[in-house]
């Protein structure tokens, strides 16, 4: 019982992954739909570049809240010490990574 639930959230956090991912895949494929159009007239481009750009960094903020979510996934089936660290090293970082992309958004919606 114990290996089957073990194995139920390392698929779930696999899982989780794939829909970072797929959300990455779909925000880089938004960003370049808005942007191509635009890539021979230069008189619209800045308010469609950062209309890209915020739209992109609401996006990967979502997928940087499902790879933390995929790894505290992991660390709850069995965590040493060791995995418990690690964990909280990427949750630093990608909180940190979060943090300052929301304030760039934020910057630039402000501006």
């Amino acid at each position: 019982m114990l290996e089957w639930i073990k194995l139920s959230i390392e698929w779930m956090a696999l899982g989780v992954e794939l829909v970072a991912g797929v959300v990455i895949a779909a925000a880089v494929a938004e960003t370049v739909v808005r942007i191509a159009p635009l890539a021979f007239r230069t008189d619209e481009l800045g308010a469609v570049k950062m209309a890209a750009r915020l739209a992109l960094g609401r996006w990967l903020a979502v997928a940087l809240e499902l790879t933390l979510a995929a790894d505290i996934l992991r660390t709850a089936i069995a965590p040493t010490w060791d995995d418990i660290g690690k964990l909280a090293a990427i949750a630093v970082l990608r909180t940190a990574l979060n943090y300052f992309l929301e304030r760039e958004i934020s910057r630039e919606k402000a501006e």
